[in-house]
């Protein structure tokens, strides 16, 4: 496993040696009617598009059956493989919310996820939803996390030395945002891990291809998922409820009884900080700004889901236009990326719309 956090021989997807197939959609018009393309079934490498949606199939050895199925639905079957990833979705990936859902039952090793490639820099990324036998994190550090669509997610980085990769042999970045709570159908709110990694100094480059991949390596198994583009996303990483309001009034009101909570990933002379703000009160929160200090020789150079200012000493975090309403009961995650001077204390002395927060 070396330096990956997947044994990895595998993704020679689009290199030489796999062919690159384009397959136009057919839309057959008869009587004004337009006829969706039937299922496929694929057995050797190749990608391309099927009922307006990019797949892409590759394997090593063994035996494994894809079916395209109607949009963005695709069953497999795998066994006796050392390993093999496909998937469908889009040709360019973006940060748009992804919809899936279906079945994954992997015995062994296996990986279902929203896995994708950037140029310019070339980066592999995986947001892991769920996994079998083995966790994609092992042997890794963390760098952080991120919290959306209701799951902590931890972040990692792993570095791929002269390794097959949509370019050809090269050495590149992986990034992971990997699920604690595994799930296999929900909601991806692709742009909420997007900038939790840019928050770590993790850039992403111009979008290759993006897919709901499964993977098997030295296993069995099998998945029927069914992928789709949901809305544009409004919010950065929360945890706040899916049925929450997207927009609210940003002038601070309502019951200011909350409990704040804060994780810290430092580094050399950097920091990140998940600030979760909590409602304990019995009425909705209308608007907020939260005060706090920050430790001597810190200074936020950016932030996410509030405006700050000033960026050092007594800082004023006030919400966006769509998290500024939180239920009773309900939350908000905010956060901020700082350099520090060797000082990497968490802030203090939290207040919420003149409050003091526990």
């Amino acid at each position: 496993m070396n330096d990956s956090p997947v044994p990895r021989t595998r993704l020679k997807l689009l290199i030489s040696g796999a062919a690159a197939i384009l397959l136009a959609v057919t839309s057959v018009a008869l009587g004004g009617v337009a006829h969706a393309e039937a299922d496929r079934t694929i057995t050797s490498n190749t990608t391309g598009t099927h009922n307006g949606y990019f797949f892409t199939y590759w394997k090593d050895s063994g035996n494994v059956n894809m079916t395209l199925g109607a949009g963005g639905s695709y069953s497999v079957q795998w066994s006796g493989i050392n390993n093999t990833v496909v998937g469908k979705g889009w040709k360019p990936g973006s940060s748009h919310t992804v919809n899936y859902s279906g079945t994954f039952s992997p015995n062994g090793n296996g990986y279902l996820a929203l896995y994708g490639w950037t140029t310019n820099p070339l980066i592999e990324y995986y947001i892991v939803e769920n996994f079998g036998s083995y966790n994609p994190s092992s042997g890794t550090t963390r760098l952080g996390s991120v919290t959306t669509d209701g799951s902590v997610y931890d972040i990692y980085r792993t570095q791929r030395v002269n390794q097959p990769s949509i370019i050809g042999t090269a050495t590149f970045y992986q990034y992971w945002s990997v699920r604690q709570s595994h799930r296999t159908g929900g909601t991806i709110t692709t742009a909420n891990h997007f900038n939790a990694w840019a928050g770590l100094g993790l850039t992403l480059g111009a979008h290759d291809y993006q897919v709901l991949a499964t993977e098997g390596y030295q296993s069995s198994g099998s998945s029927n998922i069914t992928v789709s583009e949901g809305t544009t996303p409004t919010t950065q990483p929360t945890t706040q409820p899916t049925t929450q309001p997207t927009t609210s009034p940003t002038t601070p009101g309502g019951s200011a009884a909350c409990k704040v909570t804060n994780s810290v990933s430092a580094w050399n002379t950097g920091l990140t900080d998940n600030i979760t703000i909590a409602n304990t009160g019995t009425t909705a929160i209308n608007g907020w700004s939260l005060k706090f200090a920050l430790a001597s020789g810190q200074n936020i150079t950016s932030g996410w889901n509030a405006t700050y200012s000033p960026t050092s000493g007594q800082v004023t975090a006030t919400n966006a236009s769509y998290n500024g309403a939180i239920p009773p009961g309900g939350s908000t995650t905010i956060g901020f990326q700082a350099t520090h001077s060797g000082n990497n204390a968490a802030p203090t002395g939290f207040t919420l719309n003149g409050a003091a927060c526990s």
